[in-house]
């Protein structure tokens, strides 16, 4: 097999292929693979970002292969030596395999996906792509969205494949596409989303031509299933320089396709400049969310912090006195980001709470800058649920303010905010407040039965305990006693 490298050898090269003949030495289950696709007579090939994480010294248990085999060809090869065998994804001539196998002195498991050389295009009203394979790699190559991604290593005589330029642009950082971006994004318009995508994990830059390609052509992208478009989001936004993805999505006009909401944040200033970029702003309160991350990537957060001002252009208005208000605007962000989620098809669980921390996002300063009050703690606890810990993390993120002392006051307001919680939660048990009567123990006392006036009982005891604290047996039925007394005469 030829290499397409040979005539311009280089120091560079000669390391990052002594870098994948090492990542696949002690990858064995690459070479057991492909000996047994060698015996069955057909070609196997490491392949897009498998090579492209492999030179980057990233590869991990997830391996990419490209074969001449058709796929009912390659399930009759992988299924004797496979631990589970997925078709799934048969109909785009992908079979998913995984493998344990021993590596060193561990063992791992692999999960690894063959598919078959094959070209594929979208026509101009189809969602989906339509599927034609191919007999060569150079033919599979040419399909591949960019040259970072259209490297192989033939197996298993571990030969470098790069007719694109592959390796030469990945050593500058740059994102190209094989062909013509135009031609490209024509075959498949995610593509487009992609390279924000590849930008913000990768930290690359995208080409000029490409970026005017995207700018041309970014209405394609309403043919995609808001699925795949979803998926392309997610993964930048959990990547490890999101700003610079959904960046290029909003200088690209992407977003005003996909997230329209994010482009109508750069409302112009006023004169005097008395309200700051919005945009600016909640690029700024990701990445000071991410900052505070402590587990990882958490979707939900940073989702919140990218959608948590979405009702400011909706709102704004400029006041009498010169300054700009934006009143109620969580509460209509909240709307907007539950009507935007639901159309990108995400969880109706992953709805509700980014769209209760955006509703919630305010709240801390809705109780000013003095001493809470026991009750106002419980209130902020109760409302916030399982997402307080998130809501803490958001809230922090949304102070932008380049005043020191200003920043310094809120952060001291909020550590004490959460010495109040933390105190509270040794006395109550501020994680599951409930009434200290439950609903059997109220139509008891008050001899009815089941029915409305249970429901407001129940919602009568709540807002005591949530005022007042914990109330004993005898103190609690008396309180009951009262309002009903109160209600009868009403």
């Amino acid at each position: 097999m030829p290499n397409a490298n040979e005539d311009k050898p280089s120091a560079l090269s000669q390391a990052q292929h002594r870098a994948v003949s090492e990542l696949l030495r002690v990858a064995p289950v690459a070479d057991d693979l492909a000996r047994r696709f060698q015996e069955a007579g057909f070609s196997l090939a490491l392949v897009g970002g498998s090579v492209r994480d492999a030179l980057l010294g990233r590869l991990g248990n997830d391996l990419d292969f490209t074969t001449d085999a058709r796929p009912e060809d390659v399930l009759k090869i992988v299924r004797p030596w496979a631990d589970a065998v997925w078709e799934v994804g048969i109909a785009f001539g992908t079979v998913g395999v995984q493998k344990e196998a021993r590596v060193g002195d561990a063992d791992r498991c692999f999960q690894i996906e063959v598919t078959t050389y094959r070209s594929e295009a979208y026509d101009r009203t189809s969602r989906k792509p339509e599927v034609s394979y191919g007999d060569s790699i150079e033919e599979d190559l040419v399909r591949r969205d960019f040259t970072v991604n259209a490297m192989a290593v033939a197996l298993p005589e571990k030969e470098f494949v790069d007719p694109h330029g592959g390796l030469e642009d990945l050593s500058e950082r740059v994102l190209r596409t094989p062909g013509t971006p135009e031609e490209s994004f024509s075959d498949d318009p995610l593509r487009m989303m992609r390279a924000a995508r590849f930008a913000a994990q990768l930290d690359f830059e995208v080409a000029p031509e490409v970026v005017a390609a995207m700018k041309d052509m970014s209405g394609r992208i309403e043919i995609v299933s808001a699925e795949r478009v979803r998926d392309e989001l997610n993964k930048m936004i959990l990547s490890g320089h999101p700003r610079k993805g959904l960046a290029l999505l909003v200088d690209t006009g992407l977003a005003d396709h996909v997230l329209p909401e994010l482009p109508a944040l750069r409302l112009e200033s006023d004169e005097h400049h008395r309200h700051k970029d919005v945009y600016e702003h909640t690029l700024i309160v990701l990445e000071q969310a991410m900052a505070l991350e402590e587990e990882g990537p958490d979707l939900t957060l940073r989702l919140a912090a990218l959608l948590h001002d979405i009702g400011k252009p909706r709102t704004r208005r400029f006041e009498k006195d010169g300054r700009v208000s934006f009143h109620h605007h969580e509460v209509v962000g909240a709307k907007m980001t539950k009507k935007r989620m639901t159309a990108l098809k995400y969880s109706n669980e992953l709805v509700k709470d980014v769209s209760r921390l955006v509703e919630l996002h305010l709240r801390f300063h809705g109780y000013g800058t003095g001493e809470w009050t026991d009750s106002a703690v419980r209130r902020y606890v109760r409302d916030a649920g399982p997402l307080l810990d998130r809501l803490h993390k958001l809230t922090r993120s949304d102070c932008t303010t380049r005043n020191k002392r200003k920043a310094a006051a809120l952060s001291r307001a909020y550590d004490g905010l959460e010495e109040r919680i933390a105190q509270l939660q040794e006395q109550e048990e501020l994680d599951a407040i409930r009434p200290d009567l439950d609903g059997n123990q109220i139509m008891e006392i008050l001899g009815v039965g089941p029915g409305p006036v249970i429901g407001r009982a129940y919602k009568h005891m709540l807002e005591l305990r949530l005022e007042n604290g914990p109330m004993g047996p005898d103190e609690a039925a008396a309180a009951l006693k009262e309002w009903w007394a109160q209600e009868s005469e009403a």
